[in-house]
């Protein structure tokens, strides 16, 4: 789903759903043989965001800096890690760029809230050694381990250093933590001062991993914007939710983002990223201990045919067969891989405030979950419709379980999704 704006502010969104259904040629690696579970102490991954195109901001998104790029100026980027170790290192995209990015320099501290970082936590990241890398356009990359220890929950301050223009940046357009922008070299510089512009995305970083410590595997969430946290605030996404559910049950296990909210099953979208069964392998198969994923797709191709624009366009509804068969793609890669697959239902559509349901798309829905539920192709099920439904009607979630878009869950219907998932599946 697609609405992307959280509590700052409600607008109905212009751009709300679409595109072209484009079934078959998921993009994976298969392998004959199962992958191996990661050996506690090895290296996860604890936090991610999933990359996207650069997209210029508008009345319903808001603003951010990737159509511009940067250009002598440090920009500081706060995450959460589910879980510590004693070791980090970072993940760097330049998938979307089209010239290459140089990165002269990285840091990486203990967050102090908003762009402050706490004195004398800072540690410089290298890369082969190096300072200062060059990222080669559509290339990924993986800095140097630094020794700083972790704790479970805890946020960090990654800061990152340019000095030449870097053209358009890949990002991912909706976060629930501010990014900050400082003119100038303020890598190492602990307050936040100097960090006067900020903006509700993040760029260039894709995910911070952690070693040393006793998480095991990773569960990806992988998504819409039901995953990618639209409704929620500050830490009350249900991946979120999920990664303190893992640590209070003392599961050698995190869980992750790799949500974008508008994203498709079955279609790219300039806007909303590339079709689920395209970005598969990078966001979810690729990264490191992963061992089983959480996906929940299907609702922005149900609304495609109700709204037409520049972001996505799809002229007929889809069907139950088409969503059921892209679901299929996702688990059969993911299986070649041995990693697990929880299928996650699609939240009730009826009672938005903006033009998602239809008589056409409510079977289309019906007909994906009651597939999802009873098929037995999903290892597991999390029943996110269930969770949500109203008791009087079940095509309509709870209003104490909703944003005032009418949609998506707030912060307490996130708490009601991460409270179904059976931990155990994970």
């Amino acid at each position: 789903m697609n609405f992307t704006r959280h509590t700052r502010s409600f607008r109905i969104p212009l751009a709300v759903l679409g595109g072209t259904a484009l079934t078959g040629g998921l993009v994976y690696a298969a392998t004959a043989s199962a992958a191996a579970p990661a050996a506690p102490g090895g290296w996860v991954q604890s936090w991610a965001a999933a990359p996207q195109r650069p997209v210029a901001g508008n009345e319903d998104d808001g603003a951010n800096w990737s159509t511009t790029g940067f250009k002598d100026q440090s920009l500081r980027q706060v995450i959460r890690v589910g879980q510590g170790g004693a070791r980090v290192r970072i993940r760097l995209s330049n998938r979307y760029g089209t010239k290459p990015l140089k990165v002269a320099g990285a840091t990486v501290a203990r967050s102090a809230g908003g762009a402050q970082a706490w004195p004398d936590t800072s540690a410089r990241v290298t890369f082969g050694g190096a300072a200062s890398v060059m990222v080669k356009p559509g290339a990924e990359l993986v800095g140097d381990p630094v020794a700083l220890s972790t704790s479970p929950l805890e946020k960090l301050a990654v800061t990152l250093r340019f000095t030449s223009a870097t053209g358009p940046a890949t990002f991912h357009r909706f976060t629930t933590q501010a990014a900050y922008l400082a003119k100038g070299d303020h890598t190492a510089d602990p307050a936040g001062g100097a960090f006067t512009a900020s903006t509700d995305a993040l760029y260039y970083l894709t995910g911070v991993d952690v070693a040393g410590g006793k998480v095991a595997g990773t569960a990806v969430a992988f998504g819409d914007s039901l995953v990618d946290g639209t409704g929620s605030t500050g830490e009350g996404r249900w991946p979120d939710v999920l990664a303190g559910r893992l640590l209070t049950a003392g599961r050698p296990a995190t869980s992750v983002n790799a949500g974008i909210a508008g994203n498709q099953l079955l279609a790219d979208s300039p806007c909303f990223g590339d079709k689920a069964l395209t970005r598969f392998r990078k966001d979810v198969l690729d990264v490191p201990g992963v061992r089983s994923v959480l996906i929940h797709l299907g609702a922005n191709d149900i609304g495609a045919s109700q709204v037409q624009n520049e972001c996505q366009r799809r002229a007929a509804p889809v069907t139950p067969q088409e969503l059921i068969a892209g679901h299929r793609e996702l688990i059969r890669a993911a299986h070649s891989r041995g990693v697990k697959a929880t299928g996650v239902t699609v939240l009730p559509l009826k009672g938005a405030l903006f033009p998602i349901w239809s008589p056409e798309g409510e079977k289309a829905r019906q007909g994906l979950n009651h597939w999802i539920r009873t098929s037995g192709e999903y290892d597991a099920v999390l029943d996110a419709d269930r969770a949500m439904a109203g008791p009087a009607d079940p095509d309509r979630s709870l209003l104490a379980y909703t944003f005032q878009d009418g949609l998506h869950p707030n912060d307490a219907g996130h708490q009601a999704i991460a409270r179904a998932a059976d931990l155990g599946a994970l």
